[in-house]
């Protein structure tokens, strides 16, 4: 019997949070996105992660970190590294077995943001 929303599909703040981990492992991990994590406070990147997908996909729980545009300026995103990311991304939500289109309206609710994430590619556009 199919949850009713997103959120409780995805197994609530606790599954939520176990696709967050895994994801920031795979980032940590990765040759060439592992490097822009170096100096990040990485319990609170996977917090604040949490509660913008668990927000997007319908919990109680609220985003109220910075701006995505904002709290992202000083990392050089590029599209094809967005890409990686959005690859591991989709690795991590098949590692927890999550069903195709709540993967792919995760990853909706991730890449609305791509404008935001590459505002500091060319400067601030």
């Amino acid at each position: 019997m199919a949850s009713d929303t997103l959120y409780d599909r995805l197994g609530g703040h606790e599954g939520i949070r176990a696709v967050v981990d895994e994801f920031y492992d795979r980032l940590e991990a990765d040759e060439e996105l592992g490097p822009l994590f170096e100096d990040a406070d990485m319990e609170r990147l996977r917090e604040t992660q949490t509660d913008f997908l668990c927000e997007a996909a319908g919990g109680p729980e609220t985003y109220d970190a910075a701006p995505v545009r904002e709290a992202h300026l000083h990392v050089p995103f590029t599209a094809e590294r967005i890409q990686r990311a959005v690859d591991l991304l989709y690795e991590s939500l098949d590692a927890f077995d999550v069903d195709e289109a709540d993967a792919d309206a995760v990853v909706e609710a991730v890449a609305a943001y791509e404008a935001d994430l590459l505002a500091g590619e060319n400067g601030d556009e």
